[in-house]
């Protein structure tokens, strides 16, 4: 009965302990950041749903490049980076989930069973006669369960920080996809420049074979001097010479979108194909919109809550813990009676431990909790500011480039009309080769020009779309949490 009345209390104490339980520690609040009311940007550009154009997950379709598309599913699949992500993820659900493990109790057994031999020369306290030596058993099936009790929150405050950067891992996982797959297609896009201005530089030097033979037939006949000749040959070689050395930039690009996609770089080829693609039509939203769609922003405001629960989790080490502990079990000296009723054993109990003098640690402790969350909010609001730049950067650029293609074009026309001029003023007698040539190059130069800011314009547009988070959206991580079920429970 007596017994009966002590594990009424400890059970009674413990009951009390639960409902009474507090959580030191501040409570998660965001920090705030400084927000434009509006972005820096002039017509044709709006600021409505951003996401307009941007599917989902594969941003990248909104340039109708099928080439494009194949090398961003083989980066989802085959990136080593990504892949690395992946596993943080799932060491950080591991982590959650030893953490949510902590509330339930743990119960341990460790069987045994020996025998022994008591000698006949033992000491004479023994209870058994001296003059005998004697064998015996001891088989024993004992079971311990312990718990502590949450008294003042820092197993919530625990579970609340490894659920927090369990978010923040999977934020990270999805900005370095918007990474990955956002540097391929800027490296397919200056790819695709490449075979553009190759292939211009081609078609140039196809052009002037053909004027080089007119030339020389032309001094063959005493019509044309030799300067004219060696004019020719002169612009021929040194566009031949930039065909050359833009092979080279362009395998270089090639190596690159290999290790993107998984691919060792000797065995990746992509053909050459000049650029067809157009920048999709973007808006960029409100300013107070990019906080929710920017993966590395989350990453960094789940951050901030993982280092203020580590506040409460510090907080905590200031006041007392309870264990309750319990055993039970059987004990035999002849195992046929093990799990008789007079073979039971069992004890409860309950401790309360508690730091009188620790030298100042646990301040300390609390002060490096607290700077550390200062650093994380610092680090939030720094993340929030450049990606403004990153986005302001890209509409600026987007605006400039599109002017300047335009004006660019009207260059290239006005350089392919002079050429025109120019041979029929030669062909005439009007004018020396020299004219010529340099409408030759004139057009060579404009022509690389306007497809140097063809290819910026399509990287730019990269660029911006990463800049406002490739249609991903911070509520997808309220999905993200380990929770208790079951099977994981009683799981071994």
């Amino acid at each position: 009965m007596r017994r009966t009345r002590q594990f009424s209390a400890l059970a009674g104490l413990a009951v009390c302990a639960l409902i009474g339980g507090c959580t030191v520690g501040p409570k998660y609040q965001r920090a705030t950041a400084p927000v434009p009311a509006k972005w820096d940007v002039a017509e044709p550009w709006r600021e409505s749903a951003p996401k307009d154009g941007l599917a989902k997950g594969q941003w990248w379709s909104a340039f109708n490049d099928d080439d494009l598309g194949a090398l961003e599913k083989q980066s989802l699949d085959a990136n080593q980076t990504i892949k690395v992500a992946a596993a943080r993820l799932e060491q950080a659900r591991a982590s959650a989930a030893v953490q949510i493990a902590t509330q339930f109790p743990v119960l341990s057994t460790t069987p045994s069973t020996g025998r022994q031999r008591l000698s006949g020369n033992r000491p004479a306290n023994s209870n058994l006669p001296v003059n005998s030596a004697v064998s015996q058993s001891n088989n024993i099936l004992p079971f311990t369960v312990g718990y502590e009790v949450d008294l003042f929150g820092r197993r919530r405050r625990s579970i609340e920080a490894a659920q927090a950067s369990y978010q923040a891992s999977a934020a990270d996982l999805e900005n370095v996809r918007l990474v990955i797959t956002a540097e391929l297609a800027g490296d397919y896009f200056t790819l695709r420049q490449l075979d553009t201005e190759l292939g211009i530089l081609n078609r140039t030097v196809q052009n002037l074979k053909k004027g080089l033979q007119l030339v020389d037939s032309r001094h063959k006949g005493g019509v044309a001097s030799g300067l004219d000749v060696a004019q020719e040959e002169t612009l021929l070689n040194t566009t031949e010479t930039q065909a050359i050395l833009l092979l080279q930039q362009r395998k270089q690009f090639e190596d690159a979108i290999a290790v993107l996609v998984g691919k060792p770089a000797p065995d990746f080829r992509l053909p050459s194909k000049e650029l067809n693609a157009a920048p999709p039509s973007l808006a960029a939203g409100l300013p107070s919109d990019l906080l929710e769609r920017r993966p590395d922003i989350a990453e960094a405001e789940r951050q901030m809550a993982v280092a203020n629960a580590q506040i409460g989790i510090t907080r905590a080490a200031y006041f007392p813990s309870l264990n309750l502990l319990g055993n039970g079990g059987w004990q035999a000296a002849d195992i046929a009676k093990l799990f008789n009723v007079q073979s039971t054993v069992w004890g409860v109990g309950a401790n309360v431990a508690e730091t009188i003098f620790s030298g100042g640690s646990r301040r300390a402790q609390v002060q490096f909790a607290k700077s550390g969350y200062d650093a994380s909010v610092a680090g939030y609001r720094d993340t929030v500011l450049n990606a403004f730049r990153e986005v302001q950067d890209g509409v600026t650029g987007l605006t400039v480039l599109e002017q300047a293609k335009q004006s660019q074009q009207q260059a290239v026309d006005s350089a392919r009309r002079t050429l025109d001029i120019a041979n029929s003023r030669y062909t005439g007698g009007l004018v020396s080769y020299l004219d010529v040539v340099n409408a030759q190059q004139n057009l060579l130069n404009n022509e690389q020009e306007l497809a140097v800011i063809q290819g910026q314009e399509l990287v730019t547009s990269v660029l911006l779309i990463k800049a406002l988070g490739g249609g991903w959206d911070a509520s997808s991580l309220s999905a993200v949490q380990v929770k208790s079920k079951l099977k994981d429970v009683v799981a071994p």
